[in-house]
């Protein structure tokens, strides 16, 4: 029996041995089957004791050029200085593994960047026998790693240069979590300030309480993108307007993550559409206000035109019917029936109507000259009174024929530099409206020095103007015969106000005239260095 014990015993042991060397067959063969590891053991003190296909393939080394060699020959010179291999054994060994990821040498001395894990190996009794090292190859992935750093590293430097956008990350709840110094910029908040906070800050309390900005994410996260154009707040509580474009961010799986947020400031297009759309509607408002003018300009000169017609035509006729009959009773000479008296009579009445019309054509083309700068200015020395009582006598047959008693009161030394034809024209143009709104009523003329001007005043005793129209009477074309039944194209006192000022003085009508009217003059003593008012003609 014994020997049949030790028999089997013989034959089971014998078993065992082909069992353990058939496993370590099978381990070598897988070991030897990874091509994308470097696996190899190593001694206790860190010299190579296997090597495997995938540490020759990615080292470059063969087995029998490293076989009994340092580990640390794949380190880079600085690794190995600093003690590095031997720290890692260390580390390993007392704490049962290390792993690190950094550059590790080939054969040709090129560099890869590897995952390295160490483990201590132990016998059956727990003594420690030696280690494995496990490498793999990283550099792709590490490249690649890389680059998306530096591309996210260039777009992060990139959105934070920009000064003209607000560009900002938000979560899925809407919180700021990242900040440029765009959003510095034009909204105010410092990053410390708003991160974390939600972005409806942005927005004014109106939107705030319609829900605007929890739509906008509705919209992002339903559709992809929302944009819109609106009031935002700044820090300040300042407002401005802004586009926003609000983009859902999502994962590989499609799900949103959180939404990228684009603000531009649109403050001064808004201004300018707003200043250009007020500056159309005011340029609608010049042309039909420029429209109406000329309309009414156009409306007026027809008037003028009826107005001048007939006023010029009067005279004419009148100077036509004189003349008729003083030929009628010319050609009765011979018969001795003659009435002198009443020849004088019609041409005192015939020479009035050729003074009347001489005027009109004058003011007419004074009119013309004022408007081109034109109206032309001659300062000479003037007795005031030596003047008068010419212009007077030459109305004496209409004062005569208008039962108008004239009186004057003239300080007989009051002189001045002068345009004597001009100061004229304004005498005759006050004279004339006095007979033709006051006919038969007492004629007033006044006249003395002031303070270094003449100072003078014609009064009538009409049935005086309005007070409705006494602001309108120095204007071009206003005629309050209008409404009396009186003729006159309306330009007498427009253009007696522009002489006077040449001369530096001024034409007013005297406010508070309970009878009549009375129309007072101011002008210096010497006119030679008057400037005419813009506008109002020239001082040559």
């Amino acid at each position: 029996m014994p020997p049949k014990k030790d028999s089997q015993a013989n034959a089971s042991g014998a078993g065992g041995d082909n069992v353990t060397s058939s496993g370590n067959e099978i381990f070598k063969l897988l070991i030897d089957a990874v091509t994308d590891y470097s696996i190899f053991a190593l001694d206790r003190t860190g010299r190579v004791l296997t090597w495997n296909p995938g540490a020759e393939r990615l080292t470059g080394y063969s087995a029998g050029e490293v076989m009994g060699t340092h580990f640390s020959k794949f380190y880079p010179q600085e690794e190995v200085d600093r003690d590095h291999p031997a720290e890692e054994l260390k580390t390993a060994l007392a704490e049962g593994r290390y792993e690190e990821e950094g550059y590790r040498l080939k054969k040709d001395g090129s560099t890869f960047w590897a995952n390295v894990i160490l483990t201590p190996l132990r016998d059956a009794q727990g003594r420690h026998i030696g280690f494995t090292k496990i490498t793999r190859d990283l550099t792709e992935r590490r490249n690649a790693e890389e680059k998306r750093l530096a591309e996210e590293q260039r777009y992060r430097i990139l959105v934070e240069g920009v000064k003209d956008y607000a560009i900002l990350m938000l979560d899925k709840g809407g919180h700021v979590s990242s900040w440029n110094e765009g959003a510095r910029r034009f909204k105010g908040w410092e990053a410390h300030e708003i991160i974390g906070r939600h972005f409806s800050n942005f927005y004014p309390d109106e939107d705030v309480r319609a829900k605007k900005p929890e739509m906008e994410l509705e919209v992002a996260t339903r559709v992809g993108q929302f944009e819109d154009e609106g009031w935002r707040v700044r820090k300040d509580g300042t407002r401005f307007w802004a586009n926003v474009v609000i983009t859902a961010v999502k994962d590989k799986q499609g799900r949103v993550t959180g939404f990228s947020k684009v603000t531009r400031d649109l403050t001064e297009r808004k201004r300018a559409e707003q200043e250009l759309r007020a500056a159309y509607e005011g340029l609608e408002v010049r042309v039909s206000e420029k429209t109406r003018q000329l309309e009414e300009a156009l409306r007026a000169r027809d008037e003028f035109l009826s107005i001048a017609s007939h006023e010029l035509k009067t005279p004419i006729t009148g100077i036509k019917m004189q003349i008729q009959m003083a030929k009628s009773r010319l050609e009765k000479a011979g018969s001795g029936e003659v009435d002198i008296s009443r020849q004088m009579k019609a041409l005192t009445v015939a020479e009035g109507q050729l003074n009347r019309l001489t005027l009109l054509i004058e003011n007419l083309l004074d009119i013309s000259r004022i408007q081109a700068g034109k109206l032309s200015y001659n300062f000479e020395k003037t007795n005031f009174s030596t003047m008068f009582n010419e212009l007077a006598e030459g109305f004496r047959g209409q004062f005569i024929a208008t039962g108008t008693d004239l009186k004057s009161y003239i300080d007989e030394t009051l002189e001045g530099y002068w345009d004597r034809l001009r100061l004229e024209q304004v005498m005759i143009n006050l004279i004339s409206n006095a007979l033709k709104y006051a006919p038969g009523a007492p004629l007033i003329v006044f006249a003395k020095r002031e303070d270094g001007h003449a100072y003078i005043t014609v009064q009538d005793f009409g049935p005086g103007i309005p007070d409705k129209e006494r602001g309108k009477i120095f204007e071009r074309f206003e005629r309050l015969g209008q409404t009396r039944n009186v003729g006159g194209l309306g330009l007498g006192l427009y253009i007696s106000r522009q002489i006077i000022q040449a001369h530096g003085g001024e034409l007013e009508l005297k406010a508070g005239s309970e009878i009549g009217s009375t129309f007072c003059i101011r002008i210096p003593l010497d006119s030679r260095e008057a400037k005419p008012l813009p506008g109002k003609g020239s001082v040559i």
